[in-house]
């Protein structure tokens, strides 16, 4: 079994930072991709940045130029940095692993205040 176990969200106001951290246990393949989703109410989860286990990265055009994804392979952790955040950034926000076999964190609110 896989465990993915999230941190890092909270209220912030628009302009500001937070970082996310994503920590996978259990059975994982050294070739994977972890990344970050996220749903905001009424709407479908969306991709908002991955990375390969190889250092490719892919991020929503929406947060271009504010959020970066990094990740420690040897701890199996990825981490979201979120910066110059924005209202409509709140969400909750969902770690995930493709090792193969598809693995959800259980999400993490981010609020950003106006």
């Amino acid at each position: 079994q896989v465990q993915l176990v999230e941190s890092g969200g909270g209220l912030v106001q628009a302009g500001g930072s937070l970082r996310l951290s994503c920590t996978a246990s259990g059975r994982i393949f050294r070739i994977n991709t972890m990344g970050w989703y996220r749903q905001a109410p009424g709407k479908q989860r969306e991709l908002v940045a991955l990375m390969t286990s190889g250092g490719s990265t892919n991020y929503a055009d929406s947060v271009k130029g504010r959020f970066m994804i990094s990740r420690d392979n040897a701890k199996n952790t990825v981490y979201l940095q979120m910066n110059s955040l924005k209202p409509e950034d709140t969400a909750v926000y969902y770690c995930n692993l493709r090792t193969p076999g598809d693995f959800w964190g259980q999400g993490t609110q981010v609020t950003v205040s106006s």
